[in-house]
């Protein structure tokens, strides 16, 4: 059994924080304002393969309410590159980087004002392997994950820029 003061930091940090100001972002479920923020954003069509998934993934976390006029917008510009490395040697790639960036901004449908200006990516290593049909398999796999990685560090983004903006309304 420890003794009771090896217990006392771990008792004062417990005690300290709700005066942290940590609140939930989800405070409310989904009737909450920043659930009905994120639904109340449509995502126009993003090209591209890597755009498709992007968009589905964006969709399907964004809960969409389906609403006529949507409150917000949510543009979004890809960047999908993908470089051979670790040459071996007989000069054949032996592994591959696929990165993944979004630009995006998330605008005000009634002001036209951009209430969020930002990016978010992220990448993955593949390993190239004998088999042209695995690599490729390998190569969408990465990207589909990307697609799934890159939408929700925007969606978090947003999250919290709807929160804060709720924050600051009268």
């Amino acid at each position: 059994m420890r003794p009771i003061a090896t217990l006392l930091p771990a008792l004062a940090l417990v005690l300290a924080l709700p005066g942290c100001g940590l609140q939930p972002m989800y405070a409310g479920g989904g009737d909450g304002a920043v659930a009905q923020g994120l639904a109340a954003i449509e995502v126009p069509a993003i090209g591209g393969r890597a755009g498709w998934l992007v968009r589905n993934a964006l969709v399907d976390r964004l809960g969409a309410a389906g609403e006529a006029a949507p409150r917000y917008r949510l543009d979004v510009r890809l960047d999908d590159q993908l470089e051979g490395l670790g040459v071996l040697g007989d000069d054949t790639i032996g592994r591959e980087r696929r990165t993944l960036r979004a630009r995006y901004q998330l605008i005000d449908t009634a002001t036209g004002s951009i209430l969020l200006d930002a990016t978010a990516g992220s990448d993955a290593g593949i390993d190239v392997v004998s088999s042209e049909y695995a690599t490729i398999a390998a190569e969408q796999t990465a990207l589909e994950n990307l697609a799934r990685e890159v939408a929700s560090r925007m969606v978090t983004r947003i999250a919290a820029t709807l929160r804060d903006e709720y924050r600051a309304a009268p």
